[in-house]
């Protein structure tokens, strides 16, 4: 029979545990709007949320050793502080973001900086309850030591499995990242109060005052802090299961009323409202030509899109011709909102919207021939692998028109691009000519558009028609052979598929 103090302590550790899977599960969305979402990010949130239980749980075993009150009493400032420190995280995401993304340092030391400054702390603070109160646990019952150990270690892994299910499925859904730490912040603090409350005989009646005054001074510190900076809003527009979704009037820079929508960290799409033909963006603009190039006289024109975005391209196309059937596999449904709520796109009997991977969706519907495919699911360093594979452009190829073509944007490293030549090694496979174009001038790193088709483009160079300085060129044969020889691309298939490695991120 376990006693009413030992189940207390067990609801500790069990909550506890919900709230740091939970605060693991909500970094990664917490800085997608600075870093973006990617395998990198959610490996340096891992390594350092699991750093900072590890640390928790060593100091934990050491307070452990104290006496019974002491190790309470400890325990209960180690959560509160688990509380400020997971309610200032909201504050300094705001404060050291910009210092530490400007600091020139590599995507890679960006992250890991980052995630170390805004969510270590919280981490070791929460890792310190559970040796500690089962150590409590064992010194009310010890002839029941192994079964209260088994028992905390199984409601500590049950809470670990709920808070990354309610995190995952309903809290970042239906509360958004931002007020999911403050509910963890809140329940932090609960239950290090439940334990501060509990009173000694011998100690005196205002023993706590002080401590606690400190505490509420700091909260209301964080509290202040956050509202100068707005650290309670949030940064997104709409946050989805999938993304952090912004949109930002961009009119007075492009000269007529237009937005753009970002997706996590990065511009995805810029609409103008009045001019759907406007293309913004300039892989947008280089995929229209190309598009127009090799398909413009067909008709009825077929055109498949994997994503959406703000629909810029298929608004476009609709605007531009009558004739065109447009369907676009769009896994977030919130992404379809803003762009009908904000981008301008009409709902349009010729616009088919499939809220599906694109890979699923061309996998189950093998009826319809398409003139033109549009890979556009790819952001900065998150690359869907299976969206890359050799596999992958055989179903493409295998819904493609005869002399149809395939066009995708990819952002890699401009000297070592070795993505984008794993890519097209992996399109040789079903295609019988690949154009690598890239836009010139470039930075570090720069768009690329492939174009996978059977006949050549009569062009090798592609104005933007909203800035002519700027230009999509096709690499010479001979240059991309010469990368192929230096880089060595990797082929890409579903068993393997290392685009992170790849992508030129370090």
């Amino acid at each position: 029979m376990v006693t009413r103090t030992a189940f207390h302590y067990l609801v500790v550790v069990t909550v506890s545990s919900a709230c740091g899977l939970a605060v693991e599960i909500t970094a990664g969305r917490l800085i997608a709007p600075y870093l973006g979402m990617s395998l990198y990010t959610w490996t340096a949130v891992i390594a350092v949320v699991l750093a900072g239980f590890s640390i928790g749980h060593w100091i934990g075993g050491h307070i452990a050793e104290a006496p019974q009150e002491a190790v309470r009493r400890r325990v209960g400032w180690a959560l509160l502080l688990a509380g400020l420190s997971t309610a200032a995280s909201l504050v300094l995401i705001r404060l050291v973001s910009g210092p530490i993304v400007s600091a020139g340092m590599t995507p890679v030391p960006t992250i890991l900086a980052l995630t170390m400054a805004l969510f270590f702390l919280p981490s070791v603070f929460v890792g310190i309850p559970s040796p500690a109160l089962v150590k409590l646990a064992i010194d009310e019952n010890p002839p029941r030591i192994g079964r209260l150990l088994g028992l905390f270690y199984a409601g500590g892994a049950i809470g670990a499995i709920a808070g990354t299910l309610a995190t995952g499925y309903l809290f970042i859904s239906w509360l958004g990242s931002t007020r999911t730490l403050l509910l963890v912040a809140a329940l932090y603090l609960a239950m290090g109060a439940s334990l501060l409350v509990v009173r000694p005989r011998t100690q005196p009646a205002g023993a706590l005052t002080v401590p606690l005054v400190v505490v509420a001074v700091l909260a209301a510190l964080i509290a202040a802090g956050g509202m100068r900076v707005s650290a309670f809003t949030g940064n997104c527009d709409v946050e989805s299961d999938y993304y952090c979704i912004r949109t930002v009037d961009v009119s007075d820079e492009v000269g007529t009323e237009a937005r753009l929508m970002i997706l996590d960290h990065l511009g995805h799409s810029i609409s103008s409202r009045d001019a759907p033909q406007s293309l913004l963006m300039p892989y947008v603009d280089a995929q229209d030509m190309l598009a127009r190039i090799h398909s413009g006289r067909r008709t009825p024109f077929r055109a498949f899109f994997i994503g959406g975005g703000g629909f810029t391209l298929p608004r476009a196309w609709l605007d531009a011709r009558p004739d065109a059937e447009i369907t676009v596999a769009e896994i977030d449904p919130a992404v379809t909102a803003v762009a009908i709520g904000e981008m301008w796109l009409r709902p349009d009997e010729r616009l088919k919207i499939v809220h599906q991977d694109a890979r699923q969706v061309l996998s189950h519907d093998r009826a319809e021939r398409y003139d033109v495919i549009v890979g556009d699911a790819f952001h900065d360093i998150a690359v869907p692998p299976h969206l890359v594979t050799g596999e992958f452009f055989a179903l493409v190829r295998s819904r493609l028109a005869d002399d149809g073509i395939f066009l995708m944007n990819v952002v890699d490293s401009s000297r070592r691009p070795r993505l984008v030549l794993s890519i097209a090694e992996a399109l040789k496979q079903s295609f019988g000519r690949i154009e690598i174009w890239a836009l010139q001038p470039s930075g570090e790193r720069t768009t690329f558009v492939i174009a996978a088709l059977e006949g050549p483009s009569p062009v090798d160079r592609l104005p933007l028609r909203s800035d002519p300085a700027q230009a999509f060129v096709r690499l010479p044969a001979e240059a991309v052979a010469d990368l192929v020889a230096a880089l060595t691309p990797v082929p890409l298939s579903d068993d393997y598929a290392p685009v992170d490695r790849l992508i030129g991120v370090e």
